[in-house]
């Protein structure tokens, strides 16, 4: 028997004990006589799926397949199946608990429940479905270096890795694909599928990778074999992060910066990302060239800030990762969870919620990022002030506002007191964004389309200007607004 590691309660904390038991990978003839013995001599007992050949075995039990048809995630999952076996060891003193295969090989559930401090655990061994599977294969797995990997986590499990490799929890064809589309350029590569093993519908398929999720219907007793690939899981990614290790070991200008200094490359490559991303034209392909380029940049700050601060031994490039991945899985509650969202604003609704509480905040300006261009920055503590009801019902009530605020900066300016000339003006284009907002325009990107004009219309002028030998320096304003007036018809005759 194993005892329950990681254990530091107090024995007098104790609820109870439970025996794990392990059904073999398949029919009778893999159940070991201790766990039937064990079954035998346990009044109450529970088993984590019915949906096993040797289930039948433990007679008289409770299943948990119910919490798997009723819970959204897999964490849920365990967690639930861990108290009810705390409970019904705290009512009976002692409760066995059976699951398929071997207890220890790919078991979360127990694993979960041997590190509740509340529970005694006795884990029995049992035999595994690896030990048939490497039967039916013919490899001594120690020998022959195999990974052993849960389909759910495989991208990240695997990356970096050739094989060879066993795959496990590979329950459904989404999970093949999810598989297939983790490496790239491995088409032909050979790929066994091993289906319900040591039953009497075994079935070892092998395929290539290409047709991976195409090759047969999979189910809970589905397992694969890579022998190996010849490009890497994940590789690209896995290369990229390696590079920017290595810049930062070997390249004297990548070793002297800091989070600091980088600030200002992590802005300029943010704005070239949004210039690509505006000039991007769905029916130009060679558009997305500039957006892969200019997304790539960006990428690159994001790693090396991350590399530094691995070598800092503060967090990881998986740090950052896992953090947004379950961030945005707890944010989506009608995605991953029983919450519905029929339309984008509950959605909102239920994201701010969320994260309100995620934060711990005070006041509704906390997260507003400070370091946004000033009127995105306005843009946003308007809208927090609004979702508690500061703000005008309408347009109609913020618009009179900008000529308020025009009229209090001509005063203002009468009196020269520049102090009270930059407050005028700075509530003037207050209230011209708190217009925008009330419009549904983003004032950031309306002014960047009215300053796009004016440039575009002003290059017009130069070359109207060029053209007719007039040399702007030595013009006066008239002659100018003059060419700017034909290049604005010219451009409404165009457009009719």
């Amino acid at each position: 028997m194993s005892p329950q590691p990681g254990a530091t309660a107090d024995p007098a904390e104790l609820v109870g004990h439970v025996t794990v038991v392990g059904l073999g990978p398949g029919g009778p003839e893999y159940v070991t006589q201790q766990t039937l013995d064990s079954i035998a001599v346990h009044a109450h007992r529970f088993i984590r799926t019915m949906r096993h050949p040797s289930a039948s075995l433990v007679g008289d039990a409770t299943s948990f397949d119910d919490v798997y048809e009723a819970a959204d995630t897999f964490a849920d999952v365990y967690g639930e199946i861990t108290e009810r076996l705390v409970t019904a060891a705290a009512e009976h003193g002692d409760v066995l608990y059976a699951v398929p295969g071997s207890p220890l090989v790919l078991e979360r559930s127990v694993r979960h429940l041997m590190s509740d401090a509340r529970v005694r655990c006795s884990v029995l061994p049992a035999m595994s479905f690896l030990d048939v599977a490497f039967a039916r294969l013919g490899i001594d797995p120690v020998e022959a270096g195999v990974r052993l990997i849960d389909g759910h986590e495989f991208t990240t499990a695997a990356a970096g890795d050739h094989g060879p490799m066993f795959v496990a929890h590979t329950h459904a064809n989404w999970v093949l694909s999810d598989i297939k589309l983790a490496v790239e350029g491995a088409g032909d590569e050979p790929v066994v599928i091993l289906q319900r093993l040591g039953t009497a519908d075994e079935l070892i398929t092998t395929t290539t990778w290409a047709e991976l999720d195409r090759t047969v219907e999979a189910d809970h007793l589905t397992c694969i074999y890579i022998p190996r690939l010849a490009t890497a899981v994940g590789e690209s990614l896995v290369r990229f992060h390696q590079l920017s290790r290595t810049l930062r070991e070997q390249c004297p200008w990548d070793q002297k910066q800091t989070h600091q200094s980088l600030i200002k490359y992590l802005m300029e490559e943010t704005y070239e990302v949004v210039d690509a991303l505006q000039a991007l034209d769905p029916d130009e392909p060679e558009t997305d060239a500039a957006l892969i380029e200019e997304l790539g940049d960006l990428m690159y700050q994001i790693e090396f800030h991350a590399t530094i601060a691995e070598q800092e031994g503060r967090f990881t490039m998986t740090d950052v990762v896992d953090g947004i991945h379950d961030k945005l899985v707890r944010r989506h509650p009608h995605v991953f969870g029983a919450v519905t969202a029929d339309d984008a604003d509950t959605v909102v609704a239920n994201w701010d919620a969320i994260k309100h509480a995620e934060k711990g905040r005070t006041s509704v300006f906390d997260g507003v990022a400070l370091s946004q261009p000033s009127l995105s920055y306005a843009y946003h503590v308007q809208r927090k002030a609004a979702k508690v009801g500061f703000d005008w019902p309408d347009v109609d009530g913020a618009l009179p506002k900008i000529a308020e605020e025009a009229a209090e900066l001509n005063e203002a300016i009468a009196s020269g007191e520049q102090t009270h000339i930059d407050d005028e003006l700075g509530d003037l284009l207050f209230a011209v964004v708190n217009v925008a907002r009330h419009l549904d325009i983003e004032p950031e990107a309306a002014l960047r389309v009215a300053t796009q004009k004016f440039r575009r219309r002003f290059e017009q002028v130069e070359h109207l200007a060029a053209q007719r030998g007039i040399v702007m320096n030595d013009s006066d304003l008239a002659v100018l607004d003059a060419l700017w007036d034909e290049v604005k018809r010219d451009e409404a005759q165009a457009t009719e």
